[in-house]
């Protein structure tokens, strides 16, 4: 297939989808015709609150993350990507929002706090995409992505919800504007995590992680913050270099048929034949039925 055949298809999908359905927009966005991007994005997005001094101290409070920083990683990739595969709606989506409720019940912070560590995933991931991306996200994949993310915020009880992408990405930075900075306890958790992106990466470039991740994300305020170092013209020559070979590839590649995810299993080392939703959580803080708790 041709690399105009690839992306004309993705694009005629996506022109084709109903507005109204945003929930199965947003699953083949993330799950089939941008799932790469969007994982990388997603991935960037779980660093971010180490940058906030009050949201690291929690996270670091709690011990998870220093702990069994693999475990809390994919934890948190899991919940959020059975929301989208399962549905908000369904059993396993119930279940999952009762998780994040009952995690978050008594974690300290602020209405903004927990609104801002929602819009990362709203935000990062879309703002990641339209600069990396293999194509550009569709408005009405923006829109859908805003829809998911707003409906998820009212499930979790959550205030003054962002119903357009502008208007999420404005609070975003304002938000980060106001409260990005450096902290012990972010310093702790970068140390501990930075591992999970140094195994992800070719053996060749693994002593440049800390390089590369700057140059991923591309603001010396947010580096500065977690202690990384700025990035280079070399290390963001290495990235925009192996981010072109693999558009250029998966532009001439068939569009994807299988999700990129699929409920219950798994292939990492953490699960390394598959989950039961009882397994996700923090172990040191499991109720009863063995759903995760702060």
């Amino acid at each position: 297939m041709n690399l105009h055949q690839t992306l004309q298809d993705s694009l005629t999908r996506q022109k084709d989808a109903d507005p109204d359905d945003w929930e199965r927009t947003f699953r083949q966005m993330v799950l089939f015709d941008l799932a790469k991007d969007m994982e990388l994005g997603n991935f960037l997005s779980y660093y971010r609150n180490f940058a906030i001094p009050s949201i690291a101290e929690t996270l670091a409070g709690n011990g998870e993350i220093l702990d069994r920083p693999t475990k809390r990683s994919y934890d948190t990739a899991i919940v959020i990507y059975e929301l989208i595969a399962s549905g908000l709606d369904s059993d396993r989506g119930q279940e999952m929002v009762t998780l994040l409720n009952r995690v978050h019940r008594f974690v300290p912070g602020t209405p903004e706090d927990f609104r801002y560590v929602l819009l990362t995933l709203l935000v990062v991931p879309i703002r990641w995409t339209q600069r990396h991306g293999w194509r550009q996200p569709t408005d009405i994949e923006v829109q859908a992505a805003t829809r998911f993310f707003f409906e998820l915020g009212q499930r979790m009880h959550l205030l003054n919800l962002p119903t357009t992408f502008a208007e999420a990405a404005a609070i975003f930075d304002d938000y980060e504007a106001t409260h990005i900075g450096s902290s012990p306890a972010g310093l702790r958790l970068m140390d501990s995590t930075v591992q999970i992106l140094e195994g992800r990466l070719p053996r060749p470039v693994r002593p440049l992680t800390r390089h590369i991740l700057s140059s991923m994300f591309d603001d010396d305020r947010l580096t500065e913050a977690l202690g990384l170092p700025r990035s280079t013209r070399w290390s963001n020559t290495i990235l925009n270099s192996a981010l072109s070979a693999r558009n250029l590839i998966q532009r001439r590649r068939p569009l994807a048929t299988e999700a990129r995810f699929s409920p219950g299993k798994s292939g990492t080392t953490v699960y390394p034949h598959g989950y039961a939703l009882n397994d996700i959580g923090p172990a040191n803080v499991m109720g009863p039925t063995g759903a995760g708790q702060p």
